[in-house]
C-alpha cells in the first residue's frame, strides 16, 4: 500500500473501527533517497491534469511512467 492509498483509506476510516489493534510504539523507517529533475511548467501542468483524471498525484504518475520505460 502506498502512502497515498493509506491516506485515502484513513480519510474514510477511523482507528476505533478496528477492535484488538494495538498501537505500534517502535517503528523503523528508512526513506529512499530521491533525485529531483526540472520539468517544463507547461509539461508538468499537462501531467498534473492527466494524473488528476486518474485520481493520483502527478509524482506517482511520473514515477510509474519512468518505471515502465526503464523496465528490463
Amino acid at each position: 500500500m502506498s502512502v497515498y492509498e493509506a491516506s485515502d483509506f484513513w480519510d474514510d476510516h477511523d482507528f476505533d473501527e478496528f477492535d484488538g489493534i494495538k498501537e505500534v510504539k517502535d517503528f523503523a523507517f528508512s526513506p529512499r533517497a530521491k533525485k529531483y529533475i526540472g520539468i517544463d511548467s507547461e509539461l508538468y501542468a499537462a501531467i498534473k491534469d492527466r494524473a488528476k483524471k486518474m485520481n493520483k498525484p502527478a509524482e506517482v504518475l511520473i514515477g510509474e511512467w519512468l518505471s515502465e520505460k526503464t523496465a528490463s
